[in-house]
């Protein structure tokens, strides 16, 4: 028979006192780092620096503010405010004015002109919204400086865009790997001719139900043979088409 080793209940572990200085050390630490680290004012209007409003007020101001501006410059600013700039501060692209407010004569704003500026903003990224007018810098009019064909304060284009993948590069790069690359966009999309100029303003349509898809899907449907084809009343009849299936790249899921 086995004999078990016996056991002093008695006595306290020697791990259990280490431990507790430990817990102690580092309590002690995080009543000083509190004390010593935090400011003052931290807190007294939410999770922040109180006092770190008044010294953001006590920096140097540099910005004028684009009323500032219209006192000066009215015309170029109602030009601005009834384009697709209207979002934009005039300080955005001319940089702080708050010197050139206060002596006009003496310091001048920034004219950005060479093609990189506008470039941050229109050249072709698919992060940004769809419909936001985006261009291939090396296809479009290289080298040229954006200003010579657009007015940067109502930067309408010269001349609408004659493909849809002039806004829409991603989804029209997209489809044309996919089984509707031969598909027009307008094959689905009604686009009028004002959502070229104004793309956030006039939208163009999307398809609505199930029956869209059906006249080239549906059994029975006038197309070609190839074409998939389900029954519109035991497919999935629940859901509409793109629940499942992305329009742009329609691959069966």
């Amino acid at each position: 028979m086995v004999k078990l080793p016996e056991f002093d209940t008695g006595r306290v572990p020697q791990q259990v006192p280490r431990l507790v200085a430990v817990f102690a050390l580092v309590v002690v630490a995080l009543v000083v780092a509190r004390t010593a680290l935090i400011p003052d004012t931290f807190g007294e209007r939410g999770h922040y620096r109180a006092a770190a409003v008044d010294s953001i007020v006590a920096h140097e101001k540099k910005y004028a503010g684009q009323q500032e501006c219209a006192l000066c410059h009215n015309a170029i600013m109602q030009a601005r405010l009834a384009g697709n700039h209207s979002g934009l501060g005039c300080e955005s692209c001319h940089g702080p004015a708050a010197s050139h407010t206060a002596n006009p004569v003496e310091f001048k704003p920034r004219i950005p002109q060479e093609r990189e500026f506008c470039l941050r903003c229109h050249q072709y990224n698919p992060s940004r919204p769809t419909g936001f007018p985006q261009i291939d810098p090396i296809s479009h009019n290289a080298p040229r400086a954006c200003f010579t064909c657009h007015d940067p304060h109502a930067p309408v284009p010269p001349v609408a865009p004659g493909s849809c993948a002039a806004c829409h590069g991603q989804i029209s790069y997209q489809k044309g790997v996919s089984h509707h690359a031969a598909l027009e966009c307008t094959t689905c999309h009604e686009a009028p001719e004002e959502h070229k100029l104004s793309p956030r303003l006039v939208r163009p349509s999307k398809p609505t139900d199930r029956s869209f898809c059906g006249a080239c899907h549906a059994e029975g449907a006038d197309s070609p043979r190839e074409i998939p084809r389900i029954s519109l009343r035991t497919h999935n009849p629940q859901y509409v088409c793109w629940q499942c299936h992305y329009p742009h790249y329609p691959e069966a899921s």
